[in-house]
């Protein structure tokens, strides 16, 4: 009787034990946050796609965000102008692709604290007589489509005629290269990552200008900019956040934002 009763104990104690770790495996998982990530793939080195893996800056940046704070992500490959939309319709909970903070956008998302420092810049083949955003007057400029580029091209007298707008990057350079366009202009750290790999073009002129990047949000989900907010800050101050620039930047920190930008005070007016 003692035998048999010892064993009803083990396995009565067992049989709780396992149900306290279950539970607490259970407790867990409720206690991790999903959220579904939206990205524009033709954004290198912030997004790009080969073979179906999704890398970058920014891809690597969100899951650094996202497993300090005790989240997963998923990721859904969208066209750059199908972003905010999806945010809205509730399809995304969150988008990355170095997408510019601007005045207009905070009305229909919200936006984390500051990222990345960029600015548009000029880039033609090396044989252009092109030396500055002046002499682009009577010039095709492509670049690529409701982007930040396009807001600067028509707010200083560009007519459609002269741009030529693309559904992704790649193939407004590819325009430049075969005669297409004269010109692209872009985001700098792509101009940048297009010119490194290719010897016949290049940059002229200063930035045209200052704007910053930021992870949109879906205003349905509020509470995810503070949890997005404290993952960055997090990364920072691991080192995680400036570890990105030596891997996709070759330690060009010049797009380094170190400390809290309230994504209002920087976004961009148009």
């Amino acid at each position: 009787m003692k035998n048999k009763t010892s064993i009803a104990l083990v396995a009565a104690l067992a049989s709780g034990l396992a149900t306290i770790v279950c539970t607490a495996s259970t407790v867990a998982a409720q206690d991790a946050t999903s959220i579904v990530v939206g990205a524009d793939t033709t954004f290198p080195p912030f997004e790009s796609e080969k073979d179906g893996t999704v890398t970058g800056f920014d891809i690597d940046m969100i899951n650094a965000i996202a497993k300090a704070e005790n989240m997963t992500v998923t990721l859904k490959t969208l066209p750059f102008n199908g972003l905010i939309p999806s945010l809205q319709a509730g399809s995304i909970d969150a988008a990355v692709a170095g997408i510019t903070i601007k005045a207009s956008r905070l009305q229909n998302a919200n936006f984390s604290n500051a990222y990345y420092k960029s600015g548009l810049s000029v880039l033609v083949k090396k044989d252009s007589n092109i030396n500055s955003f002046d002499d682009l007057k009577g010039h095709v400029v492509a670049t690529k489509k409701a982007t930040s580029s396009v807001d600067y091209l028509t707010g200083h007298g560009f007519s459609s005629d002269y741009i030529k707008q693309f559904q992704n990057i790649d193939a407004a350079y590819q325009a430049l290269e075969t005669g297409g366009a004269d010109a692209v202009i872009f985001d700098n750290p792509v101009n940048i990552d297009f010119k490194a790999k290719h010897d016949d073009v290049k940059t002229v002129g200063p930035l045209l200008t200052g704007e910053y990047y930021g992870i949109a949000l879906s205003k349905t989900k509020p509470e995810l900019v503070n949890k997005i907010n404290d993952g960055l800050d997090k990364i920072r101050k691991s080192g995680e956040y400036h570890q990105l620039f030596v891997k996709y930047f070759g330690g060009d920190t010049s797009g380094e934002v170190n400390e809290a930008l309230d994504p209002a005070k920087v976004a961009l007016s148009e």
